[in-house]
């Protein structure tokens, strides 16, 4: 008992490290004073004395920006879809209309169509930390006068939709340059990764979000949910803050502003690969995403759940779980099976499970399948976005990656506009169906497997 035992932690420096330390942080070759510096020393003991395989989660996590990064957005995150779940059940309270919660899912989503593009010219041509930092005070700002509209009790259906709009346009600007922004803080081994966590974060939140956005919604009012998240976008500008960041490198030279501008088209249409990610991605959530936007509708007719209930807001969270699930997937237990495959399998299993959803009557076994439904889709998405960037130079990057978010989210917006009517004259159970046809169509077309041969816009592997 009155022997001591010395225990000795060995720390073995990962090999990127580890060059680091030997040249001093010098690429030229020439050595310098080998002396870890306090990032250096918080890398090799998040990496530790374990061997890490690229190209999974846990080596991105092991790249100290991304790490604060992406706790950043992770945090404002939960704040935006806080407001998102409680937009459309506010939306459907005020008016117990279809027709409106699509207009308002198309003001949230439909500058992503409209303005993406530019989006990723400016991600691709300026420093895309501080273009990031704007946007998210923009977004702040509109944030909190949703807020102040919120306060009253018959609010300005335009005024509403004016803010919701603004918003938009922020979060339209905001993802292309933070899609672009992933392989400078990861580098191209680790995006895999990187875009795993990256779907994660975004689905945790949908947990999350919607639970503390539900549970406020009811006993505290949509003003303090908008609030809330209007706060939240301090996080990721604190993070963003905190880092440094390299500046886009490469420029490239167009004949015309508007060559520069489509040059993300013209990848497209050169590059196999990447035209069908994106022609994929558009028609899925255009044809086959309405229940997101219209899952008031489905709570209230389909399972009569209150969109201003708490159980609402746990039902939404029960599809951000299984989302949050399908996204770690793929960097996790499924990192090394082959994407393309795991691409079309999904979109057939989120067919099947989407269609069971449509048909239930029955509150409880909803909670189990829009799990499931939230499962595929974004192991889907999170394979389909994973194949699609390792196929980019970083010189055209942002410009693609704004096509990505068009066919993303702001397709979303237009199908639930187009929906809208749709559902209000044939109920939302066809729709739902049509969905399912739609995504069990694309799991034949949806061949994305690389040509032997590279071309413009994709690098050899």
């Amino acid at each position: 008992m009155g022997s001591s035992v010395r225990r000795t932690v060995r720390l073995r420096w990962p090999p990127h490290l580890l060059t680091r330390l030997q040249t001093g942080g010098r690429t030229d070759g020439n050595r310098a004073s080998p002396t870890p510096s306090f990032e250096d020393i918080e890398d090799a003991i998040v990496d530790g004395d374990r061997p890490i395989t690229s190209g999974t989660a846990r080596a991105a996590l092991g790249h100290r920006p991304f790490r604060i990064v992406f706790l950043g957005a992770f945090a404002s995150n939960i704040g935006t879809w806080m407001q998102n779940v409680v937009l459309g059940a506010y939306a459907y309270t005020l008016t117990h209309s279809s027709i409106f919660v699509g207009i308002i899912i198309f003001a949230q989503l439909g500058p992503s169509l409209l303005l993406s593009m530019v989006g990723g010219l400016v991600a691709d041509r300026v420093n895309r930390k501080r273009l990031l930092i704007v946007v998210s005070i923009e977004q702040l700002v509109f944030s909190a006068l949703l807020a102040w509209v919120a306060t009253s009790s018959s609010p300005s259906h335009a005024l509403l939709i004016l803010m919701v709009v603004m918003v938009g346009v922020g979060n339209a600007l905001f993802a292309p340059a933070y899609s672009a922004m992933l392989p400078s803080m990861v580098g191209r081994q680790d995006l895999p990764g990187a875009i795993s966590l990256n779907s994660a974060q975004m689905n945790g939140s949908r947990v999350i979000g919607p639970i503390i956005g539900g549970l406020a919604y009811h006993f505290a009012g949509p003003a303090w949910v908008f609030g809330v998240n209007a706060l939240t976008y301090l996080f990721v500008v604190a993070s963003l803050l905190i880092v440094t960041l390299p500046e886009v490198s490469e420029r490239t030279q167009y004949p015309s502003r508007w060559r520069e501008l489509t040059a993300g088209i013209t990848v497209a249409r050169e590059d196999r690969v990447v035209g069908r990610c994106l022609v994929t991605i558009s028609l899925f959530s255009l044809m086959a995403l309405a229940f997101i936007g219209q899952m008031p509708v489905v709570a209230a007719r389909n399972l009569a759940i209150s969109p201003s209930s708490a159980t609402y807001g746990l039902l939404y969270a029960c599809f951000g779980a299984g989302a949050l699930f399908g996204a770690l997937s793929i960097g996790t237990w499924l990192a090394r099976r082959s994407k393309p495959l795991i691409i079309r399998v999904c979109l057939v299993c989120y067919a099947v499970s989407l269609a069971t959803f449509s048909l239930l009557r029955d509150a409880l076994p909803a909670f189990f399948i829009v799990m499931l439904v939230g499962f595929f889709y974004f192991a889907f998405v999170t394979s389909l976005n994973t194949v699609l960037q390792t196929n980019l130079d970083d010189a055209v990057r942002g410009r693609v990656m704004a096509l990505w978010i068009m066919g993303f989210g702001g397709t979303v917006a237009l199908g639930n506009l187009l929906l809208g009517p749709v559902v209000a004259a044939i109920g939302i159970t066809d729709v739902l169906l049509f969905g399912a046809g739609v995504a069990l169509a694309l799991a034949w077309y949806a061949d994305v497997r690389p040509d032997a041969t590279p071309r413009r816009g994709q690098v050899a592997r």
